[in-house]
């Protein structure tokens, strides 16, 4: 059984919107400090064998400038990778699904010797995304699949019972399911508001955002 609670507290999330080159962008971040040594996060999120036990199984070429696939999912290429070193750890890639694209950046930092703080980052530009979908949703639109991602990547590490992999579509439907759903979608709202958002467009972004991810309601657009 998850600890909903425990897990989504665990979780700093942020928004912010950036101008670069001119364009609009929408970067939301998740951050969370694991109980394993660097050596291990980067190996549980860097290799296919690692990925599918707590994601979704991978396919392709997972080196610097290869091309990836998560199967049933989005696919891109791998623009940077720096392993471990002096304490830190980072990989980008392009995250491309539906024919848009979207840029990840995950950054892992050592927090003693048994311990891994890990900050991903997903930017996205806003004139790539489908009309009135970040006022309908707003950052948990994207940002709870995150932090189911983020959950899994928990249960993995930990070896705590829970949801796995197979059970992506499954798992949201359940009472647990939702009630992690409805806690997430509620914590980007108040990342949102934090960001500058108004209130009661990030509330009614959350409910949208819950709506769908339990199963109530398809995105327009």
């Amino acid at each position: 059984m998850v600890d909903v609670n425990n897990e989504i507290d665990a979780v700093t999330r942020a928004v912010r919107t950036e101008e670069v080159d001119g364009a609009s962008r929408h970067a939301q971040s998740l951050t969370r400090t694991y109980p394993s040594p660097l050596a291990d996060v980067w190996e549980a999120t860097t290799t296919a064998e690692r990925i599918a036990r707590w994601f979704a199984p991978v396919e392709g070429d997972l080196r610097l400038g290869g091309h990836y696939q998560v199967v049933g999912n989005a696919g891109g290429t791998i623009r940077s990778c720096t392993p471990p070193e002096d304490g830190s750890a980072e990989y980008r890639l392009t995250w491309e699904y539906g024919g848009g694209m979207s840029w990840v950046t995950v950054g892992l930092r050592a927090v003693g010797e048994e311990a891994t703080e890990l900050t991903l980052t997903h930017t996205a530009r806003a004139e790539d995304l489908p009309p009135g979908f970040w006022e309908q949703f707003g950052p948990g639109a994207t940002g709870v699949g995150w932090d189911q991602g983020l959950l899994g990547l928990s249960l993995h590490l930990t070896g705590a019972p829970g949801p796995r992999p197979e059970d992506a579509y499954t798992w949201p439907l359940t009472e647990e399911g939702r009630a992690f759903t409805r806690r997430a979608a509620d914590a980007w709202a108040h990342a949102h508001i934090a960001a500058g958002a108004d209130a009661e467009a990030a509330a009614r972004a959350a409910e949208a955002t819950y709506a769908f991810y339990s199963g109530e309601e398809q995105p327009q657009g």
